[in-house]
């Protein structure tokens, strides 16, 4: 368990946790010098049952309270210490209000410095303490009456708080840890012969040696975060191999990078975690001794161990009231990692005033109809601690099917759990390389019909065509659908034969297109000139002038023989033969199974020797895979989809 102190400066917060240690949590010369906290400082006492508890000494001062945050966020239990002489000052009740921003609700308080003052005093400040926690998370906790200096009372703190540390483990215990490894870096020093250290508290998940690591966001204007592995750690202060949430961890690290390189606020986290991000939304909580706060408010959010400028756009109101609670994006100046849960405190332009908190919904958030009744009612959704909650509401309104890596992501959900909650949401996942998409049963039915609809409407609307080529259907179906959800459903719905495939084309299984019998005999006759140069065939004023045959003629008929799926305008007036494009997609695969990508040069100098013309029709032919989706253009080379809906039209 980790136990995190606060208070206000001089109240004897260091010489307390040292009274339950006996270590000096003031590590810095200048703190020993001065004789006050300046940063984060770290103790540990052993158990009995041979488990540590780990202290984090914060500061006092209203100067550094951007330090005491970074502290506060990793901790389980609140130490707060309020001396007996001065009773509660303004940063007791600054940490108290911070506390409560956090979210933290277990503690006890330790009345110091009870050697100065009568017992009368004593009884008097309990009162204060009383009505200072009124309202508050820690209202109801044991306030401890004692003398860091005497040693008076500490053997009964001491004693609670190991209560309270075994039934933390016992609670632990029965609840495996879950999610993704996430530490937010309060410290990174050099030791000889062990190389660059990190501390922090996990957040989530589990570490071990040898585990590879990403620290995000990469500074200096990086970009996908320093790649590291994890040599060796320490857990509160002893050898380990594995870490996992809730612990105190120091982590030395092996990879391509420097010290300097790695600041307090970054994170170490699980490759699969690493999405840095600059806005996020959330539920905002303004205390109740705070003024309202307005809408695009400059503010400073400190989240995990960071501290970062931005402003609060307000969602669902213009401004939030003293006590109040709203939903709000929060946009930052720089990047930083997030995830659904994770606490913030927002402070003033200058950082000399709290002025709110609250907790992230969504790391993700959409960049248009941002205050949509729909998009609100998800954020509601989102407030719900059951995953299960907001996935059966996107999956309600989103058509499209929802991005399923990204609700793990935005949830920190592992492989095991994601799968397990598609399951028992009863969703449709397709998926397609990394790439999950999920639909609810009712949409993905949906779906279905309105593919089969369009289809009929278009069958109605052009009768002589053969059907609907696949990128046209699925635009004509849902423009925002994905090409492999598109892809998954043809497949369902051709399985139950519901659908049908000619070559390139889809329609109804009752549906047939033919030619009249003076465009099946004109059509022999033009035939013969294309099959002539099957990869390089004339264009039609150069068939209608070697067969005599009027250029509009010509035209109109290939056009109707186009739609019966027996040739395909490759290029414009530019048509080829079904055969000859089944065979372009057999040469197509060819090289991109060689070469991993198809390339003009490559495919003129097949094409050149059998009919074919030169680079400028290679790139045509390559054009229009690249039109009707067998293929899609990276840079100059052009690569067969994952789908691989062009071999459907060798079946046919």
């Amino acid at each position: 368990m980790i136990i995190g102190t606060a208070g206000h400066i001089d109240h004897g917060k260091t010489t307390l946790v040292k009274a339950l240690t006996g270590v000096d949590a003031d590590r810095l010369p200048e703190e020993k010098a001065r004789g006050i906290t300046l940063d984060l400082g770290y103790a540990y006492a052993p158990q009995a049952d041979g488990s540590v508890l780990g202290f984090i000494d914060v500061p006092g001062h209203e100067k550094l309270i951007h330090n005491m945050l970074a502290g506060a966020t990793g901790i389980d239990f609140v130490l707060l210490v309020i001396a007996a002489d001065d009773g509660p000052m303004p940063q007791t009740r600054e940490h108290l209000e911070l506390l409560d921003l956090l979210g933290l609700d277990r503690g006890a308080v330790a009345l110091t410095k009870c050697d100065t003052v009568d017992a009368a005093r004593v009884a008097e400040a309990r009162g204060e303490i009383e009505a200072l926690l009124a309202g508050t998370r820690l209202e109801g906790s044991p306030v401890f009456a004692l003398s860091a200096t005497t040693g008076e009372g500490v053997p009964a703190l001491r004693a609670h708080l190991d209560a309270t540390a075994a039934a933390h483990r016992q609670r632990r215990a029965g609840f495996p840890e879950h999610g993704r490894f996430r530490l937010a870096i309060d410290r990174c020093f050099t030791l000889s012969g062990i190389g660059t250290v990190v501390t922090g508290t996990a957040f989530s998940g589990r570490v071990g040696a040898g585990d590879t690591a990403i620290i995000a966001p990469e500074g200096n204007g990086g970009h996908g975060g320093l790649r590291v592995r994890v040599k060796s750690l320490h857990v509160q202060d002893r050898p380990a191999q594995h870490g996992q949430a809730g612990d105190r961890c120091a982590l030395a690290l092996a990879g391509d990078f420097e010290k300097k390189d790695i600041e307090r606020g970054m994170w170490v986290v699980d490759p699969a975690a690493a999405h840095p991000l600059r806005r996020f939304q959330a539920e905002l909580h303004v205390p109740s001794t705070q003024p309202a706060l307005k809408h695009w408010t400059p503010v400073h959010v400190h989240l995990g161990a960071t501290d970062i400028t931005g402003r609060v756009a307000l969602l669902d109101c213009t401004e939030v009231g003293a006590g109040g609670t709203a939903l709000a994006e929060i946009l930052l100046d720089r990047e930083t990692l997030a995830v659904r849960g994770d606490r913030f405190v927002l402070r003033d332009a200058s950082a000399q005033r709290t002025i709110g908190g609250g907790r992230v919904l969504d790391g993700f958030p959409p960049s248009r109809h941002k205050r949509s009744p729909a998009r609100l009612a998800l954020l509601n959704a989102l407030r719900d601690d059951d995953p299960a909650t907001s996935l059966r509401l996107m999956a309600g309104q989103s058509a499209a099917g929802i991005d399923l890596i990204r609700f793990a992501a935005n949830w920190n959900l592992g492989d095991a759990a994601a799968a397990a909650l598609w399951q028992q949401a009863a969703l449709r996942v397709v998926r397609s390389g990394d790439e999950q998409i999920g639909f609810a049963a009712a949409s993905w039915r949906a779906l279905g019909d309105k593919l089969l609809a369009a289809l009929a409407a278009e069958h109605q609307r052009a009768p002589d065509m053969v059907g609907v080529e696949r990128e046209r259907l699925r635009r004509l179906t849902l423009p925002t659908l994905a090409r492999a959800a598109f892809d998954a459903l043809v497949a369902e719905l051709i399985a139950a034969g519901r659908l049908a495939a000619s070559r390139a084309w889809l329609h109804l299984p009752e549906h047939q297109a033919s030619l009249s019998p003076g465009d099946r005999d004109l059509f022999a006759v033009l035939k013969p000139l294309l099959d002539a140069q099957p990869f390089g065939p004339p264009r039609v004023r150069d068939v209608a002038k070697a067969s005599g045959t009027a250029e509009d003629v010509v035209r109109q008929l290939f056009r109707r023989v186009a739609r019966a799926g027996e040739l395909y305008p490759v290029a414009h007036d530019h048509y080829f033969t079904a055969d000859a494009v089944a065979r372009l997609v057999s040469l197509i695969a060819e090289l991109d199974a060689e070469n991993g990508a198809a390339r003009a040069a490559d495919l003129r100098d097949i094409i050149y020797h059998d009919g074919g013309g030169g680079r400028k029709v290679a790139i045509h032919i390559l054009e229009f895979f690249d039109r009707i989706g067998y293929t899609r253009r990276v840079r100059d080379e052009h690569v067969v989809r994952s789908s691989g809906t062009g071999h459907a039209w060798l079946d046919n």
